[in-house]
């Protein structure tokens, strides 16, 4: 482990004021917990999204929708920092300057890190939130260690969402910790031919909430009230962003539409695009589909 490293992870244990409350409640909390950031108060009104690796368009915009509108609520974001679903809610968090905290199921170092490319990912949820595993640096991850860590995920949260999972995924998991320690279950619900629907369309069947926007989530939770936040509005600032814009919604729309639509040179579509991504406006789904920016 690095020198800046070991000064930037540090330890605390039950005892200690800042280990998280909700936490505290679970039959097997942490004996201790290693940190980078910091956990605040605030941090109690907080709410888990987990789902699979291997995302489809629809999850990956899913997250982000979900994701962004609850950390801009003043929700905290709580997930594993895996590959897919998880990262994408620690990002719509990022985005909106919301807080976010990503439980690990390795050491902190960046020599254990897991997944490591998400370390700098990491780095930055660090500074908007924390970064947290019950791992001390040097631990490499495991099959035991990853669904063990679900536990935290779920017990730090009020409740959990699951955005897209296959029948057998460690998102499932979560849910059923979630169960256990008497935490609301969410889900949201897909096609039932695709393979990443099975898991949360089943748990629907069972009785979790079923999801199509946050307000499914707040009024679950008691946090309606949080609703009275006023709606950022997107404003074009010239006649290409407004034409563009009025031609996307929360479906995904592929650019040689929006280019036949708009009958804006493509050179043209393609800038406006790439300037509206950066004011977050739109939000590219990756294969030229984009959508508009709730």
């Amino acid at each position: 482990m690095s020198i800046a490293d070991s000064k930037n992870i540090r330890k605390i244990i039950p005892k200690d004021k800042e280990y998280p409350t909700l936490l505290k409640e679970i039959s097997s909390p942490p004996k201790e917990l290693y940190i980078k950031g910091e956990i605040l108060p605030q941090d109690r009104v907080a709410v888990a999204i987990v789902g699979t690796r291997k995302y489809s368009n629809y999850g990956k915009q899913v997250a982000f929708d979900i994701g962004g509108k609850l950390a801009r609520l003043g929700i905290t974001i709580v997930s594993g920092l895996a590959r897919g679903i998880d990262s994408f809610a620690h990002q719509a968090a990022l985005e909106v300057s919301g807080r976010t905290i990503a439980v690990l199921g390795s050491g902190l170092d960046k020599a254990s890190f897991f997944p490591p490319p998400n370390y700098y990912l990491g780095e930055k949820i660090s500074q908007q939130g924390a970064v947290i595993s019950e791992y001390p640096p040097g631990v490499h991850g495991t099959k035991f260690t990853f669904p063990e860590r679900n536990r935290i995920i779920s017990g730090l949260s009020l409740g959990v969402i699951v955005i897209e999972a296959p029948e057998k995924s460690g998102a499932l998991i979560t849910a059923a910790l979630a169960l256990d320690q008497n935490r609301e279950v969410f889900a949201v619900p897909g096609p039932i031919y695709e393979k990443n629907s099975i898991g949360t369309n089943r748990l629907i069947k069972m009785g979790a909430k079923l999801v199509i926007d946050v307000e499914d989530i707040l009024e679950e939770l008691n946090l309606s009230h949080l609703l009275t936040t006023p709606k950022k509005k997107i404003k074009p600032d010239n006649k290409e962003e407004e034409i563009i814009l009025s031609i996307l919604s929360l479906q995904p729309t592929h650019i040689d539409e929006i280019i036949k639509i708009s009958k804006l040179p493509t050179g043209i579509v393609n800038s406006t695009l790439m300037i509206l991504e950066l004011k977050k406006a739109v939000r590219n789904l990756g294969k030229g589909n984009y959508i508009i920016c709730s």
